[in-house]
């Protein structure tokens, strides 16, 4: 007889992995202190209070890695591409954003094994939000 399928909600997930919320609000608060400090990204942000902003990222990531499905029961589909295409997002807008959440990570400092899928999603991300 053959064994039922393994379900993905009774795997253990990235998010459960790295701690949780707690986690993704260190990355979230990590990232949006290198975006205060760089004019490059700042200039994208055009709200004074970067908060809002923090935190849908922070619940934008947390929902992606495997945690509660706050970002789309508040926002809908992520979009991400549609979201950013008001903001012209060049090669050196990218090499900012990635630098900073690099930076971020290395901040909130996940597992050692669960940084390179970190990584590599943010590399895959900046690369995909470029529009010029």
């Amino acid at each position: 007889m053959a064994e039922s399928p393994v379900h993905l909600r009774d795997q253990p997930t990235l998010y459960d992995h790295v701690g949780g919320m707690d986690f993704f609000r260190r990355l979230g608060a990590a990232f949006y202190r290198r975006v205060e400090a760089d004019p490059v990204l700042r200039a994208l942000y055009p709200e004074e209070d970067l908060a809002p902003a923090e935190e849908r990222l922070t619940l934008f990531l947390a929902q992606y890695w495997g945690g509660p499905t706050t970002y789309s029961e508040g926002r809908g589909h992520p979009r991400l591409r549609m979201r950013h295409a008001p903001y012209a997002i060049g090669e050196t807008e990218r090499d900012h954003w990635l630098a900073a959440m690099q930076g971020a990570v290395d901040e909130a400092a996940p597992p050692d094994d669960a940084r390179t899928p970190l990584l590599d999603y943010f590399v895959m991300a900046a690369d995909a939000m470029r529009n010029t």
